[in-house]
């Protein structure tokens, strides 16, 4: 894993260090919803992602291990990138970040029915969207 010099051992601060910017949290969610991506996908996102950041963000959550590379099955040019166990455990947070914002903004429509799922069985909900990240 990267060396980060720590500013406190304060667990927010540390999570911050990893996480920090906008980009990270985008990265996972794009991996949450679509399982594996290649850099083109990221860089199709609607945010538009510069390329020198998407690829020092790729290479931070690779080292922090939140993210991994595999061999594109039908290109070698290409790599994917999917969620390890690490990042699949930021799942309810991300989770608890959609229900704030529901609360707090407008969501779209087609996330607003998955968190209608998640209102009426966070767990249930959490531990099968887990269990079909790591199949």
């Amino acid at each position: 894993m990267k060396t980060t010099k720590k500013r406190s051992d304060c667990p927010i601060s540390c999570t911050l260090d990893v996480f920090g910017d906008k980009w990270s949290f985008l990265i996972i969610r794009d991996l949450l919803f679509k399982k594996e991506c290649t850099y083109g996908d990221f860089l199709k996102s609607a945010e538009g992602i510069a390329t020198n950041i998407l690829a020092n963000r790729l290479v931070t959550l690779e080292e922090n291990k939140v993210i991994e590379k595999l061999e594109h099955p039908t290109s070698k040019a290409k790599v994917l990138y999917r969620l390890t166990p690490k990042g699949i455990d930021l799942l309810p947070v991300l989770i608890e970040i959609h229900l704030w914002f529901e609360k707090h903004g407008t969501i779209p429509d087609e996330i607003r029915e998955m968190l209608e799922m998640v209102k009426k069985d966070k767990v249930g909900f959490i531990e099968s969207f887990t269990k079909m990240l790591q199949s």
